[in-house]
């Protein structure tokens, strides 16, 4: 009878891996380019802009995660933005002027803000390095930030190679 094979790394270590992309939030995610709202692509003209507004249908931003911005170098007025996220607010989870990255951010800065951290309180922590979903790098800078104050030690990666980050004294 052969040994029975046992993974030392899954069954006898005291890290807790935290895997940021468990908590990535079901939801379609559109870059809305409001530069075919424009005049030639470059120029805001009031009267066109809010016929735009008024005769798009908005039904199709129910829970999504909607980033506001121009692929233009035109000057958009601040109240552009309000006034399509006056449209957005009621159908989108969640609306940001910038890209899909700036969106992503923002969305995790918010989850992390609310994690309840005590049951890391004086544990070993490996932060999860290689994700399937778009996890930005903010998210892990506010990670650590969150974690931090209460972890024993944070690191970074797998399991198997990982990169110390922290160590509390």
């Amino acid at each position: 009878m052969a040994d029975e094979i046992i993974n030392r790394v899954a069954n006898n270590t005291k890290l807790i891996t935290f895997d940021l992309e468990d908590y990535y939030p079901k939801g379609n995610r559109i870059l809305f380019d409001i530069k075919d709202w424009l005049f030639e692509g470059l120029v805001l003209r009031e009267k066109d802009f809010r016929a735009h507004v008024s005769n798009h249908d908005w039904n199709q931003y129910q829970d999504t995660y909607v980033a506001l911005y121009c692929s233009t170098d035109a000057i958009i007025p601040g109240w552009a933005y309000l006034l399509l996220t006056s449209s957005l607010f009621p159908l989108a989870k969640k609306i940001v002027v910038g890209t899909l990255d700036n969106l992503e951010t923002m969305i995790y800065s918010e989850i992390i803000r609310t994690l309840d951290v005590s049951e890391y309180q004086d544990k070993f922590i490996i932060i999860k390095g290689c994700t399937n979903k778009p996890v930005p790098q903010g998210a892990y800078i506010d990670l650590i930030q969150k974690l931090q104050p209460v972890a024993k030690s944070i690191m970074y990666g797998e399991a198997c190679s990982s990169v110390p980050l922290y160590k509390r004294k």
